[in-house]
Parts: structure tokens; C-alpha cells; sequence
């Protein structure tokens, strides 16, 4: 399946457990076939184009990073463009010797990336302003944010810099685990608080120092060996005001008081990718590519859209009363936020959607495999 990109940092005998468990083998049975998509109907919104812009091919975990009026976006090959939101224009481009491994941090003026050497590349203004070597693999995209980089690891370490000089701030650690995910993790600010996956946890830090100010689990890991307990946070978080709404890998779906640091609620849900919300509902895909949305102030089941099983979704974004989604085979989908209800949908380029859609300037940005950069429009 397109989503075993999920692997773990262990023994030999660890990686290839959990690579079984996702992917399954030559000798397993075969994979669901996707379900076929309805001929169309009359789209009930009218869905286009904006505009479209071109980046390298894309194979690392990518996260789009809209800040103001742009729209950073990274290619594979090194590739790093910052666009202007509204036309697509590029307001620079820029070549990261080495290629990227994770991406793309953004505030508007700098822009970060992280190389599959680990070195953390921040550039200004098109050039590479300082380059940091982190001490563990990242495939988090980092995060931008009060004058600082923050760095993910995938060991669940977290690691603070100075953006205007590469000054080293602090480094936060947990307890080694036996099998963590290689896979982007949860890395957000919440007003004065960073909020990150610890495991199975969501903890908020103090952005200057590093201290744990509190920590909640999402999911309590269950099973016979390390492989079944593996239950990471991952990316993307759903923020609400001061709610963030996150998944534990393949275990369940919650949402925090990300001020109190207090548990909202918790259900269990099978999936691997992150989440979108609303004032209304928080919506997910599970691991068979249903759409479900959960209502926010409980968590209950607001409705299911089964029509797109085993198509290789992207993680959902939440926009104007619409829910979007991208596939495996490059369609971007739009549902109703309200019942799930197919609204619209339109193809791209062939190539998977490789990247959460995310929101920008009432566009909603899409990136695929290929590296074709689409803005879409909707009511």
C-alpha cells in the first residue's frame, strides 16, 4: 500500500516485522484494489485551476507551509520555491546541495529543510543563510515559528535554533524507545506553547527552554511485541483555537486542551495519517481510506464516506464547509463537510497527491508526485 511509508529505527529483525505488518510481502495476499470512482456527476460546486506551478520530483514526506501570503513548497532533488499564494508567481527559487529528506518549514522569511545527511538548511531571500547538522534522522518537515527552527526526530527528539544565526538553543529527549516511525510526526506552536508527539503522548514545551509543561496520552499501546504497540502521534495535527485534535498511529484519534493540557476525548481509530477540524467536526481517513468525520465535542461519529476505500488518500483538509482530500492517482476530491456527500472532483497530473492539501488565501495547494503544484479553487 502507498501508506506503508511507515517503518521503524530497531534491528534488523524489528524492520522487517514491521515492514510485514504494513506492507505486507511477495508471499501475502494481495492488497484491496481501489474502489472505482463514480462516473461523474454535475459537480454540485464548481471546482478549477487557479494556477499551477512546477518543483522537482517529490519522494520525501512533504508538508506544505503557507505563512501569510506564501506557499513554501520542496522537490527531492534539493528543489525549494516560495510562491505567492494568490498567482502562484515565484518569488524565489533556490538548489539545497545534497536534495531534501523532510520538508518544508516556513514563516513568510525563512525557510527551512532538512537534507538526508541531517544537516537542517534554513535560507533567506533564495540563499542558504547557515546549515546546522542535527543529531538524528528527521523526516518531520521542521516548523518556523517566534524566531526559532524547531526539529523533529524521528528518535522523538526535539531540537531548537536561533533562525537568524543556527545557534544551537536546547535539545529536549525521551527515554530511547525500541521502534519509533519513520514517518512525520506532530510539530505545531499553540499561542506560547510547542506542541509535539512524544510517542503515544502530546506534550507541550516551552519554546525557550525545552521544559515539559504537560503531557497527555492519546492512546494507550496494546499487544504481544513492540511492533503491535508501536502507536506514534502523526502528522498532521488538527488545531482549532486551542484545540489540537491529533492521531496515534493505527490506535486511535483524540483531541487536547493544548492550554490546560488536559484530554478532551479519545476514540480508537485504525489509520496513518493525520487529521483536519472545524468548529463542528474532525475529520479523518483510517487505514482502508474511509473518510469519517467525529463531532468536536465528543467525538462521536458524525458520518462515514466509504466511496473512495483503498484509494491511497491523503490526509483531509477542512475548508469553507468542504472537506479535500488527494488520491493515489492524482484526483483531488471534495466532499460536504456537512454529510460526506461527493461534491466535486478534478484530476491533476496522474501522479499521487503526495502532500496534505493545505488552506491558502481561500485556495486550497495540492502537490504531486511528479512535482506539479496546483491551486485549487472552490466556493
Amino acid at each position: 500500500m502507498r501508506r506503508a511509508r511507515a517503518g521503524a529505527r530497531t534491528t534488523c529483525a524489528g524492520v522487517l516485522a514491521l515492514a510485514a505488518l504494513l506492507a505486507g510481502c511477495s508471499s501475502g495476499p494481495e492488497k484491496p484494489k481501489p474502489t472505482p470512482l463514480a462516473q461523474p456527476a454535475p459537480a454540485a460546486v464548481r471546482v478549477e485551476t487557479a494556477w499551477t506551478q512546477r518543483i522537482g520530483a517529490v519522494r520525501l514526506p512533504l508538508r506544505v507551509a503557507v505563512a501569510g501570503e506564501t506557499v513554501a513548497v520542496a522537490a527531492s532533488d534539493g528543489s525549494v520555491a516560495l510562491l505567492e499564494a494568490a498567482s502562484g508567481r515565484a518569488l524565489w527559487r533556490a538548489q539545497v546541495d545534497g536534495g531534501i529528506a523532510a520538508g518544508v518549514g516556513s514563516d513568510g522569511r525563512w525557510v527551512a529543510v532538512v537534507t538526508p545527511g541531517n544537516e537542517l538548511v534554513v535560507l533567506e531571500q533564495g540563499k542558504a543563510l547557515w546549515r546546522q547538522r542535527v543529531d538524528a534522522r528527521v523526516v518531520t518537515a521542521p516548523l518556523v515559528a517566534g524566531e526559532r527552527v524547531f526539529v523533529y526526530g524521528a528518535d522523538r527528539s526535539v531540537h531548537a535554533y536561533d533562525a537568524q544565526t543556527g545557534g544551537k538553543l536546547w535539545t529536549q529527549r525521551r527515554p530511547g524507545d525500541p521502534l519509533t516511525l519513520s514517518q512525520p510526526g506532530v510539530l505545531l506552536a499553540v499561542r506560547n506553547t510547542l506542541v509535539v508527539g512524544q510517542g503515544p503522548r502530546l506534550a507541550g514545551l516551552d519554546p525557550l527552554r525545552g521544559n515539559v509543561r504537560w503531557e497527555v496520552a492519546v492512546a494507550s499501546p496494546r499487544g504481544t511485541n513492540e511492533v503491535e504497540r508501536l502507536a506514534d502521534l502523526v502528522g498532521p495535527a488538527a488545531r482549532q483555537g486551542d484545540t489540537v485534535c491529533v492521531r496515534a498511529f493505527q490506535s486511535a484519534l483524540g483531541c487536547i486542551d493544548a492550554l490546560r493540557g488536559a484530554l478532551l476525548w479519545s476514540k480508537t481509530s485504525r489509520g496513518s495519517v493525520g487529521l483536519a477540524a472545524d468548529e463542528q467536526r474532525v475529520y479523518g481517513v483510517d487505514a482502508t481510506d474511509r473518510v469519517t468525520a467525529y463531532r468536536s465535542s465528543d467525538g462521536d461519529v458524525a458520518w462515514e464516506a466509504e466511496q473512495f476505500r483503498f484509494r491511497g488518500l491523503t490526509a483531509p483538509q477542512a475548508l469553507g464547509g468542504r472537506v479535500v482530500v488527494g488520491d493515489a492517482e492524482g484526483y483531488v476530491h471534495v466532499l460536504s463537510a456537512e454529510d460526506g456527500t461527493p461534491l466535486a472532483r478534478l484530476a491533476t497530473d496522474g501522479s499521487a497527491v503526495v502532500a496534505t492539501p493545505v488552506a491558502a488565501g481561500g485556495l486550497v495547494i495540492v502537490v504531486t508526485a511528479s512535482g506539479s503544484v496546483h491551486a485549487v479553487r472552490m466556493p
